[in-house]
């Protein structure tokens, strides 16, 4: 979510939020439709721009058509699905009905959003989607660049903060998913994500590609998978709102493989469910999803990990989240994780503080694999990035875009590569890096080879490699002390119920033999 202080979406959230309170809804059923109308504001702000410019290049006899609009990328709308249609509607009259209608016209005349669009308007009084069609028609015409992707993202992150843990499901903060982008840096192929949700790592890539002026339709395909109808239609939304075009597919990633994916992709980027149990594993054998074997505790990180891996192609890069718990994961973890280590595949490690997510308090870690040098690289970059943060209020942090830049710039000069300046990170460079070169700098990153690694138990969490930046005593933050003790206890956890697990196992081979 976008904290920049964008007063056109502050303004448009406040007055939708108020119309919410007053429509007696929960945010699950007022969310949806409220987007569905963000949609259409911006697909008849894209199709009046198109209108104009098709009549201005008229004077011969062929006529416009439909496919004028999709040439441009552009959704055509019949004129009564138009919002300056809908917006001229009597209070008097049926507006929910219209609205509906609307949706299904844009349906049959654009087949990639049939059945997406949300038609369940007539829940609500004429008056309420009277003042909803006003708040959006207050949007003025004339802004640049993406505004209305960003007043829909701005929607899902505030939705997501009030429908807490079902929110969670659908939207990954957005700092998170930039430095995911940033790091990998998806200029051109195939992306991946089997745990799509609204389609947030598609986005993001998209406006990295834009940055670097190219044009993302030209240059990426996306290949989605969710298991959630309601939240398949809301990444498709999405797409459509940033004028992209994608491959989601409803399916159960565990069990569903609707992209064949196993070696096929160029980048994968995903933000899946943590800790999930229950996994029937019966149902996984021999799948070739899973080359490091399939873990037998019953948690279903290393199962993702493993999805990730494998849908890599030979130069493949990947990117996602993980929890904490899964960097130190004893047992059959372990052991997979060795071997994805020994691969050479994993590239970087970052290590996130806590409040950056809205279902969570706790910290995670971002994963970066890399098939693309796997076979000569000799270590691991680890960056601790829990004390890098903006603080947006009392219960939520991110990053700033210098904050995101610098981070994934520690990644390009680990690689060799130039840093960037598009987001204004140069102060930070200079300050850690001033010869441009990537060095080991104490508490915030360090490279560490492969044998190092095994000494710590194939451990891939960055508090045990980076260290602690000196400080005066006075610096100390009990808060943040208190979370690092925190994070150590998540993993103690872990250990001590892979402990359980293997006592019990030994218990019921000692009672058979008994």
């Amino acid at each position: 979510m976008n904290h920049n202080g964008n007063p056109i979406e502050a303004r448009l959230w406040a007055a939708a939020d108020e119309l919410r309170a007053n429509s007696k809804l929960k945010s699950s059923e007022y969310s949806v439709p409220v987007l569905g109308l963000v949609f259409l504001r911006y697909a008849d702000y894209k199709f009046q721009a198109a209108l104009e410019e098709l009549a201005g290049g008229g004077g011969g006899r062929r006529r416009v058509g439909p496919a004028d609009y999709q040439a441009r990328s552009v959704l055509y709308l019949p004129e009564a699905a138009r919002f300056s249609s809908l917006i001229q509607l009597p209070e008097g009259g049926n507006i929910g009905a219209a609205i509906n209608d609307a949706m299904r016209a844009i349906e049959s005349e654009n087949p990639d959003l049939k059945d997406v669009l949300p038609k369940t308007y007539n829940r609500f009084e004429n008056a309420l989607l009277k003042e909803l069609l006003k708040t959006l028609n207050s949007v003025p015409m004339d802004i640049e660049g993406d505004a209305f992707g960003k007043i829909y993202e701005y929607f899902l992150g505030h939705f997501a903060m009030s429908e807490g843990q079902k929110g969670g499901e659908f939207f990954t903060p957005t700092a998170i998913v930039q430095l995911i982008v940033g790091i990998i840096q998806p200029f051109h192929g195939r992306i991946y994500d089997p745990a799509c949700g609204s389609g947030g790592m598609f986005v993001q890539s998209a406006r990295f590609v834009e940055e670097h002026k190219k044009n993302p339709s030209a240059e990426l395909s996306v290949y989605g998978q969710e298991k959630v109808a309601e939240t398949v239609r809301l990444g498709k939304m999405n797409l459509a709102v940033h004028g992209l075009s994608g491959d989601i597919r409803q399916g159960n990633s565990y069990y569903e493989d609707l992209h064949d994916s196993p070696g096929r992709f160029d980048f994968v980027m995903a933000n899946p469910p943590f800790n999930v149990d229950r996994v029937d594993k019966d149902r996984l054998k021999d799948d070739p999803r899973f080359p490091f074997g399939l873990p037998r505790t019953d948690n279903a990180n290393y199962l993702w990990v493993e999805l990730f891996y494998s849908a890599l192609n030979d130069t493949g890069r990947a990117g996602f989240v993980m929890a904490n718990s899964a960097s130190d994961a004893r047992g059959s973890e372990l052991e997979i994780r060795r071997q994805l280590i020994e691969s050479g595949a994993v590239e970087a490690m970052v290590a996130v503080g806590s409040n950056f997510f809205y279902t969570v308090t706790l910290p995670c870690t971002l994963w970066f694999l890399d098939n693309g040098s796997s076979d000569v690289r000799e270590g691991v970059l680890f960056i601790d990035a829990r004390h890098i943060y903006r603080q947006i209020d009392r219960a939520h942090r991110d990053w700033t875009p210098a904050q995101i830049e610098f981070l994934a710039n520690i990644a390009r000069l680990y690689r060799g590569e130039a840093p960037e300046n598009l987001h204004d990170s140069a102060e930070l460079m200079a300050e850690y890096f001033p010869d441009r070169q990537y060095a080991d700098v104490a508490g915030l990153c360090k490279v560490a080879g492969i044998a190092e690694i095994e000494v710590q138990g194939w451990s891939l969490n960055p508090g045990r490699y980076v260290g602690v930046a000196a400080r005066a005593e006075e610096d100390f933050d009990f808060k943040e002390r208190l979370e690092e003790l925190n994070e150590e206890l998540e993993t103690l956890n872990g250990e001590a119920r892979e402990l359980e697990e293997r006592i019990a196992e030994n218990l019921a081979v000692l009672l058979e033999v008994v």
